[in-house]
């Protein structure tokens, strides 16, 4: 089966690193829109892709359509263009599944879902990232379902089917674990300030620590990459952090506590305490 061709609607930061990667995996991208124009003629220079003067330019000559803007408009995007079978219309959101575009499906057209599992603060970050990323993919019929799948392999990710229904769950894990991981990092490295130091040089000595517990992660997993006074049991250092805490920052000492109480699973099934020292731990962050 050769690679359709592919248009974007929307040249943001996802947008441009997909298209820029799938260019260079061999799909032709065939024309890019953007309400910001600038950003569309950057993008489509790289590509050799064409600029349209409108949306439906884009529909009009690609078989499959990213639609690759924010949550809130790709309802509102497709619900405004002319569809027809024979098109397929995907968007890359994590949180929604394929009822904003109903009117494609109404129309004839197949619709879908790509969302790359990753964190793109920049273009040029995004497609570093993208490869060896987990790609959520839903489709609307096998057909589109097994090219999304196969474009997710192209731009070197690891695709995985997710119906629509337990979106809203699968998202609210990839924002515990990448958007609330920077509010921890802002927290930590916050205290820096209460000892005489900066918030930057927090961060700054705090991101090998993070890095070193990912790579514990990856390489043996969960439990056993947990460390710290609660894997140990170590209540003495538990009761001076809340101490500590409670007298610079009695708002992260709330914080502190609630992560301590799902921690003690954790460190439970890591094997390291027993039911009477997580019975310890939980009295000292009660007290």
């Amino acid at each position: 089966m050769g690679r359709p061709r592919i248009g974007f609607i929307g040249a943001g930061v996802v947008g441009t690193a997909i298209a820029s990667r799938l260019f260079e995996a061999g799909y032709p991208i065939v024309s890019v829109y953007s309400r910001t124009r600038k950003r569309a003629l950057r993008l489509a220079e790289r590509i050799g892709a064409d600029v349209p003067d409108d949306p439906q330019g884009v529909v009009d000559v690609a078989e499959v359509v990213f639609l690759t803007v924010p949550d809130d408009a790709i309802e509102e995007v497709a619900g405004s263009l002319s569809w027809s079978a024979g098109k397929s219309a995907v968007h890359c959101s994590g949180s929604r599944s394929l009822e904003p575009l109903s009117e494609v499906a109404r129309a004839g057209g197949s619709v879908g879902v790509l969302h790359p599992l990753q964190a793109f603060a920049t273009a040029e970050q995004a497609e570093k990232n993208l490869k060896g990323s987990a790609f959520a993919i839903e489709a609307s019929d096998e057909i589109l379902r097994s090219e999304l799948e196969r474009i997710a392999r192209s731009l070197g990710g690891r695709p995985f089917f997710l119906a629509g229904e337990k979106k809203a769950l699968y998202h609210a894990s990839a924002t515990i674990a990448s958007n609330y991981l920077v509010t921890l990092l802002e927290l930590a490295s916050s205290l820096w300030e209460r000892f005489g130091s900066t918030k930057e040089d927090g961060l700054r000595a705090l991101l090998p620590l993070v890095k070193g517990t990912v790579e514990n992660l990856e390489a043996v997993g969960l439990p056993d990459a947990l460390t710290g006074p609660i894997s140990r049991g170590d209540v003495g250092t538990i009761r001076r952090h809340i101490a500590a805490l409670s007298e610079v920052a009695p708002e992260l000492a709330a914080v502190y506590k609630g992560l301590a109480r799902v921690t003690i699973p954790i460190a439970l099934a890591k094997g390291r305490i027993d039911g009477e020292a997580a019975r310890k731990i939980e009295r000292a962050l009660e007290e």
